[in-house]
């Protein structure tokens, strides 16, 4: 893979929450992580859990006053944050009872299923404020799986579906959950407005 470098305007983009920088940021990423992580663990769902929480704290730091500033400092950044998860991963104990999944039994990790779970993340008072709007399935399905972080054979059992169907639940639940963020996007740009100044210190 072809190694990038950063500036001080994408770090300001991927700070402010553009998509598309958010989309190649985790794309770029993902293959790196994936690279490191292979032959460390064992079960694909773990590696998914690890790079999806390394992408959260990573996101998180740069919003932080005290966060990273200096763009060429992003890729070592991003790699001590995963060496940090994947050692919290080992003394949890969780590679030792994994069970080996195969790409065929996982839920889809995309970029952009990724990115979803992080904006879940990183926008929790939002999020939750829009959940309530929600039909009480979607709002039950989307709270399990991004705040609790339920296993999702638990809740596949829970809503009585497979993991085909619980991605159909999954999807349909995101488009009402996009559908309502849509209406408010005028008031989270001005939020960003108000945090840009902080990307030029």
């Amino acid at each position: 893979m072809q190694f990038e470098s950063f500036d001080r305007e994408y770090l300001t983009r991927l700070r402010e929450g553009d998509f598309r920088t958010q989309d190649h940021f985790v794309s770029y990423f993902s293959e790196l992580i994936h690279m490191k992580l292979r032959g460390r663990v064992r079960s694909q769902q773990a590696v998914e859990d690890i790079r999806q929480e390394t992408f959260t704290r990573v996101l998180l730091a740069l919003r932080r006053e005290d966060g990273i500033r200096e763009p060429e400092r992003l890729g070592s950044y991003v790699n001590s944050v995963c060496n940090n998860v994947l050692l919290e991963h080992y003394r949890s104990g969780s590679d030792n009872a994994a069970i080996e999944e195969t790409e065929e039994n996982a839920l889809p990790s995309r970029p952009a299923e990724v990115l979803n779970g992080l904006i879940f993340k990183q926008m929790s008072d939002s999020v939750r404020g829009i959940l309530e709007q929600l039909p009480e399935r979607d709002r039950r399905l989307l709270r399990e799986l991004f705040f609790e972080e339920r296993d999702k054979d638990e809740i596949c059992r829970d809503f009585g579906v497979d993991r085909d169907y619980l991605r159909v639940l999954l999807h349909r639940a995101k488009s009402s959950f996009k559908s309502l963020y849509v209406k408010q996007l005028p008031s989270e740009r001005k939020m960003a407005g108000k945090a840009s100044p902080a990307a030029k210190s």
